[in-house]
């Protein structure tokens, strides 16, 4: 177990990128998403902070962003860019012969062994970041992988923060259960109809009633999540994928169930091509609807077994489609597959779940 859990996120990643590959766009505003057109339908990948400071941010629809930033650089999306640049971060850190789990392109734990000067190794971690990546970045020090993820917020942008259980609670205590890692807006409402506002009141929350709300899993992982508690492994396992999922954003709204139809087969072949080479069959299929002109919904369904074939998860996914509002125009879908997992040794840790405000 390390003495220490460090969480680094690239300070505005994807634009830090952009900007390192036109340093002509240094200290303008930056918004990058879908082709780079905002005439399109797409929504913002990042924003850098000048564009922040203009209302534009992250998940926002591209043309609402530029109208919020009219000076803004508007550039498109280059995922093998962001690829290569998180590997050479991580690659980075692996080298000073530490422990990494990657959460995602712009973010990761790191185990860190016993120290009594945790801040100044994590000022060398990012030195080294810096050094061979040119690209800033925030840590979060914490005794678990909880309080290490909700410190990053508190040290950005470039710094450092430390959250432990000695002042989890005088820093967090009184703050929205919102900021928690983990909670979403429609789990903070769900909190809220029961009084629960604060990360003290989670805290001090009745654990059954917690249970009877969200379940004997998430139940109790939120009574625990209030009090910052949680695992301090951090997990090098290389990534295996849970599901693949496929979607599109329609530049014209689809108006008839055959337009939606049509659309779905295509996004189920898609997703069926990316799990087959997996090789693990599908057990569950989940449908993204975005109806015109902003409104998303999410379904899911278990089949009835684990399959390959095309029939039975196309079948499962219409069923999904059958139970959408009539009538309302679709600028978005969305379909997922849910693949078997690898069988995994019994002493293998499970991992956190995945923040809702990612």
């Amino acid at each position: 177990m390390p003495a220490w859990v460090f969480h680094l996120d690239l300070d505005q990643f994807i634009a830090a990128v952009e900007i390192l590959r036109r340093p002509e766009l240094a200290g303008k505003p930056v918004i990058v998403g879908g082709r780079g057109d905002p005439s399109k339908r797409a929504v913002v990948s990042t924003a850098s902070y000048e564009a922040r400071a203009c209302g534009a941010h992250s998940g926002m629809p591209l043309r609402l962003a530029a109208r919020k930033c009219p000076d803004a650089i508007i550039l498109p999306v280059d995922r093998p860019a962001y690829d290569a640049a998180s590997w050479e971060v991580f690659a980075a850190v692996r080298g000073m012969g530490l422990v990494v789990e990657p959460l995602g392109w712009d973010e990761g734990f790191i185990a860190i062994p016993e120290t009594d000067d945790p801040e100044s190794v994590a000022r060398e971690i990012q030195a080294t970041v810096l050094t061979a990546t040119r690209l800033h970045c925030s840590i979060g020090l914490g005794d678990n992988r909880i309080r290490a993820k909700n410190a990053t917020d508190f040290g950005k942008p470039q710094g450092t923060f430390q959250l432990t259980r000695e002042n989890w609670m005088t820093i967090m205590g009184h703050r929205p259960v919102i900021e928690l890692w983990g909670v979403g807006t429609r789990v903070s409402a769900r909190l809220g109809a029961h009084g629960i506002r604060t990360v003290a009141e989670l805290a001090s929350a009745d654990v059954d009633a917690l249970i009877t709300e969200f379940g004997p899993r998430m139940g109790t992982w939120y009574a625990a999540l209030g009090r910052g508690d949680g695992s301090a492994v951090v997990d090098d396992t290389p990534w295996v994928a849970r599901s693949h999922s496929r979607e599109t954003t329609y530049q014209v709204n689809l108006a008839t169930p055959e337009e939606i139809r049509v659309a779905i087969e295509v996004l189920v072949d898609q997703v069926l091509a990316d799990c087959a080479k997996e090789g693990r069959p599908v057990t569950r299929v989940g449908l993204k609807v975005r109806y015109a002109p902003f409104f998303t919904v999410n379904r899911s369904k278990k089949l009835r077994a684990p399959t390959t074939d095309k029939a039975p998860v196309l079948d499962a996914v219409l069923a999904l489609v059958a139970g959408m509002e009539p009538g309302r125009e679709v600028r978005l879908l969305g379909v997922r597959g849910e693949m078997v997992m690898p069988a995994e040794p019994d002493d293998r840790v499970e991992r956190t779940p995945t923040r809702g405000r990612v």
